[in-house]
């Protein structure tokens, strides 16, 4: 059996944890699906910490104890999602790692101010890695919550600055998920549209429910009989291949601007039909310019994990960003090290990230890529991979938005 089926399939009791038996544990609760349709979603990213966290032992741990990554499958449910947490704390976990669902991500930030303010000296941190509902770090703000992933309105910034700069897109058709998340991305699209590119008109405003559609087809049809030129969607996970399929099938050549087309299995099912026409904005693609050393990190992965492709960088972003706190803290306890995370700026393998201090909010630059046949890493095991586009690059001075946070910080 590979290392994946044996890391990911007992998800409840898998552990990465290398180093002197000596050593103290830092254990950190990853609670996400790992089982049902948005499973590969959450694979793919637990993956990813547990690789992490294996180089961070590897190389002498953190202030000598070693990280342990532990998988709690949530089946991206709020309420099997408290459940995990309460095993999860009663298994010792002071770090949750969560990111696939802004519904959950809801629960668990709600369900970690309680949990510290009614348990001083067991305080948790909740590091987010891509659940991007922006109120998480405006009106929702938490001293306890740090969000290592752009928000939407962030994404949707780089987005709609590229559209208004296309005077062949006169019209648009928005479809996502029927939550929290997809509702966010509706609103952003719509109010930076109507600034930038008065002009544009939507034809369609769409949302379907979460991991319930089996097929797109109907809905494609409808973005098809709307005449828009280009679609932009916050699908994720299956949703996003789902919506892919459906559009390859009917033959549409309409371009998709999406979070998340990266998604497993979604380049796959456009197949060439996709070359030129799929976007996604992210905070990196495996083709742009790096080291010989992350070359080398993005082929380990893949050795590893063959089903999946190196796409959460950002959990090595949010990884170093740990040790570089926690050992600024000469501590691995959660309030010192979330005050060390606060301004803390790391460089990385793509440029530099910044957790600003105000919302706990990750500030990095942002790349908008398309698909291509002519790139050094393919997805989904096929040769097609993302390319960035022309002018693709977004500062991390022109990714920054403003934040309404007003938090309250312990003593």
């Amino acid at each position: 059996m590979n290392f994946r089926k044996t890391a990911i399939l007992a998800a409840a009791t898998s552990v990465i944890a290398i180093g002197a038996a000596s050593a103290d544990t830092i254990k950190m609760a990853f609670i996400d699906p790992l089982s049902g349709p948005f499973g590969p979603s959450g694979e793919a990213a637990y993956t990813s910490f547990q690789l992490a966290a294996e180089h961070i032992n590897a190389n002498g741990g953190v202030n000598g104890d070693m990280i342990e990554v532990t998988g709690y499958d949530n089946k991206v449910n709020p309420k099997e999602s408290l459940v995990q947490l309460q095993k999860a704390i009663d298994d010792g976990a002071r770090y949750i790692l969560q990111g696939n669902g802004s519904s959950v991500a809801a629960a668990l930030i709600e369900a970690v101010n309680k949990h510290n303010a009614r348990n001083p000296g067991e305080e948790i941190l909740f590091f987010n890695y891509a659940a991007v509902t922006p109120a998480f770090t405006n009106e929702l703000c938490s001293f306890w919550h740090f969000r290592f992933d752009a928000h939407a309105d962030m994404k949707m910034a780089g987005i709609t600055d590229w559209i208004a700069e296309r005077d062949d897109i006169k019209s648009v058709y928005l479809i996502g998920q029927d939550y929290v998340f997809g509702q966010a991305v509706a609103a952003a699209a719509e109010s930076q549209l109507a600034e930038k590119r008065p002009d544009i008109e939507i034809v369609g405003n769409e949302l379907h429910p979460l991991g319930k559609v089996k097929d797109f087809t109907p809905y494609i049809q409808k973005i098809i009989s709307s005449g828009a030129d280009a679609v932009i969607t916050g699908n994720w996970g299956a949703d996003m291949q789902l919506l892919m399929k459906a559009a390859a099938e009917s033959g549409s050549d309409v371009p998709y601007l999406t979070f998340y087309g990266g998604s497993k299995g979604a380049v796959s099912s456009l197949g060439e039909a996709g070359i030129g026409l799929l976007y996604q904005v992210s905070e990196v693609t495996t083709n742009l310019e790096a080291s010989d050393e992350q070359y080398a990190l993005i082929e380990e992965y893949k050795e590893r994990f063959p089903d999946y492709d190196y796409y959460y960088h950002r959990a090595w972003n949010a990884m170093d960003m740990f040790v570089a706190a926690a050992e600024a803290a000469g501590s691995a306890d959660p309030i010192p090290v979330a005050k060390a995370l606060e301004g803390l700026t790391i460089e990385h393998a793509y440029g530099s990230a910044t957790m600003r201090a105000e919302d706990h909010q990750i500030q990095q630059p942002l790349y908008i890529s398309v698909v291509s046949d002519d790139v050094k890493y393919g997805v989904d095991n096929i040769d097609l991979g993302w390319k960035l586009v022309d002018a693709g690059t977004i500062s991390m001075e022109s990714a920054e938005q403003p934040t309404t946070c007003e938090m309250e910080r312990p003593e």
